[in-house]
């Protein structure tokens, strides 16, 4: 939610600005309820800030202050920031009918360790220059339109070679107090220290660069459904327009309500004829039925402004141009995503669960796993949770170390990205998808679950025992449909249905948003209710006999190595031979096992004696 308090002279009147209620009108005096109100909003808004304006509101219009009243309104609520520990910043100053208009931005104070966090996923299709971007703002430097700004991001050799992004990226951009950049690239190797940007920041936009090429469509859902994203900056090529997968990814940002601003890049090389059409295009697709945004081309520092202060409606869609090589525009670019506040408030005092996306073991330290805080607060040795396994077993687990970007701390709040190292476990114990949770809250894994889905695409009918990988959060799996509520389902149905996951019961909540996915096929949903769940001491009898099980298992396979290798008593042998007992062979040596067996017999039964058995 994004507040705007507009401040006025004696009699004071607030106005605030908020998307679900609209408009209020509120009559009050300095020290009574513009204190109240912004200490309302600073100290307990997730994102910390609010913007506001000063100005004279009459008669329904607004109208400028001059300069006594402006200095006077100024010097009021900059004495009400200090109270409440927050800077005020000047984003802009406009003259109007009887003087001055200001905006300004209060922005609580954090602490050194502590940063403001926002998540900003980009997408669009493949050769929009989105690393190249990424490249531009994050190390500083314009790119020489041969690919030398996203060769600094790139991972793996084969994404230099061929300049497409095939993996999860994440690159951080930190602004200090006053809205500047500090990411300072190292003058040797030109690589960023993520914990010296982070000391300096009050708040760091991280980006999860994505994928544009159609062959990863499934890393890229991942990206967006794992990553939990705050916001969806969208690529559109200037002289290529909309093509390829740019309208499967805006549609699966408007499925998952994710909101999205749009970035044309390559105006430098564009003629102006076909940056028009692409455009007029790019409007167009905003304003149909499917999108129903309302496009805003950001041209200077008041379009920031007034896009960034309604940019949490879901409803503007700002529009900026750019040119990675010559530079143009990016100061706006940047300036708007420093006025980006995270959508989502968290409960620190709610129990708490993190989910994995990635797992790691790091020489020295361990098994490390990395993922998303999505409540609650964890500290350091904390004993959590870990599940479900392959049983729907949640089994304890001590945090070791906790780093976020990179850098050491204490605890991580709802909402905060981080990676923990674990005692006593091993990389192949955990996958993604599973999650660390609070005791407190009894997890269960469940097997179904059942999910109103929309079909976005599908080339013909959709039918029970249809099988698809189902992405939700960090999960990703083949899940089964048992039953619907329809026949057959086709692009553009709705329906209730009934899903059973083939591999793994997953930990799952309703209201969860899902994606559906196989080959051209795709539907999103929501799951609405959990059906089958694996109890907790059922998981764990089924564990404790598996664990029987395949101890002797290994004890009948090392007591039929040792009869093939020495000589053994006739009880001995008996013992050894009883069904079960021995190792299972695979193929031709289960008979030369057999044979090995006999011969081992004979030689230890003494000549003349009688078997009994």
């Amino acid at each position: 939610m994004v507040t705007v308090i507009k401040v006025l002279t004696l009699p004071l009147s607030i106005s605030v600005y908020d998307h679900v209620t609209g408009w209020v009108f509120i009559r009050c005096d300095y020290s009574g309820m513009l204190q109240t109100h912004c200490t309302l909003h600073i100290d307990f808004m997730a994102n910390g800030s609010l913007f506001l304006s000063c100005l004279f509101c009459a008669d329904g219009g607004d109208y400028g202050l001059d300069e006594k009243d402006m200095e006077a309104s100024v010097a009021t609520v900059q004495s009400l920031c200090e109270q409440v520990e927050a800077d005020l910043i000047l984003l802009r100053e406009r003259s109007d009918t009887g003087g001055k208009i200001r905006d300004y931005l209060i922005r609580r104070r954090v602490g050194e360790q502590d940063f403001l966090e926002v998540r900003v996923a980009v997408v669009g299709n493949v050769d929009a220059g989105k690393s190249t971007l990424l490249g531009v703002l994050t190390h500083g430097e314009l790119d020489n339109g041969r690919g030398f700004a996203r060769q600094k991001l790139f991972r793996h050799k084969h994404e230099m070679e061929s300049g497409r992004t095939s993996s999860v990226g994440n690159d951080i951009l930190g602004f200090d107090q006053e809205g500047q950049v500090v990411n300072k690239p190292d003058s040797h190797g030109g690589g960023l220290d993520w914990t010296k940007i982070c000391e300096r920041s009050s708040k760091v936009i991280t980006f999860i660069d994505l994928a544009g090429h159609e062959k990863y469509l499934k890393t890229t859902v991942f990206g967006m459904t794992g990553h939990l994203p705050d916001f969806c900056m969208l690529m559109v090529g200037s002289n290529a327009g909309i093509v390829g997968m740019t309208k499967e990814h805006l549609g699966l940002a408007l499925a998952l309500n994710v909101p999205v601003f749009v970035v044309v890049t390559k105006i430098d090389m564009c003629p102006a004829n076909i940056l028009q059409e692409t455009l007029k295009l790019l409007q167009r697709l905003l304003k149909s039925p499917g999108c129903r945004k309302i496009p805003v081309l950001v041209q200077n520092k008041d379009d920031v402004v007034v896009t960034a202060s309604n940019f949490s409606s879901e409803r503007v869609c700002p529009i900026f141009q750019i040119s990675n090589v010559t530079g143009e525009n990016m100061d706006l670019l940047k300036m708007f995503l420093n006025l980006l506040s995270p959508r989502t408030t968290f409960n620190n005092d709610e129990p708490a669960e993190f989910q994995i996306d990635d797992t790691y073991s790091v020489p020295g330290v361990g098994t490390v796993v990395s993922g998303t805080t999505l409540r609650g607060l964890i500290r350091l040795n904390d004993m959590l949770l870990l599940g479900p396994d392959p049983l729907g077993v949640f089994i304890p687990i001590a945090v070791k170390s906790i780093h976020r970007k990179r850098m050491p701390v204490k605890e991580v709040h709802g909402g905060q990205t981080a990676s923990f190292a674990l005692k006593k476990i091993k990389r192949a114990a955990i996958r993604k998808g599973m999650v660390m949770i609070s005791p407190k809250l009894q997890p269960q894994a469940t097997w179904e679950f059942e999910a109103e889905i929309l079909v976005l695409h599908h080339p013909t009918t959709i039918s029970p025992r249809y099988q698809a990988m189902v992405h939700c959060g960090s999960i990703r799996q083949t899940a089964t449909i048992l039953s619907m509520n329809k026949d057959c389902l086709r692009t553009g149905d709705k329906a209730s249905v009934h899903f059973r996951f083939i591999k793994t019961p997953e930990y799952l909540h309703c209201d969860q948003k899902l994606v559906f996915r196989e080959g051209r096929t795709k539907a999103v949903g929501t799951i609405t209710k959990l059906l089958q769940s694996v109890s907790t001491q059922a998981a764990r009898a089924q564990q404790s006999r598996s664990q029987a099980s395949k101890k002797t298992f290994r004890e009948g396979a090392e007591d039929a190595a040792g009869s093939a290798g020495r000589p053994q008593s006739p009880t001995a042998t008996q013992v050894s031979l009883k069904p079960g007992s021995g190792g299972r062979r695979r193929g031709g040596q289960r008979h030369r096992g057999k044979s090995l067996n006999t011969a081992s017999v004979a030689s230890a039964v003494p000549a003349g004696a009688t078997d009994t058995s």
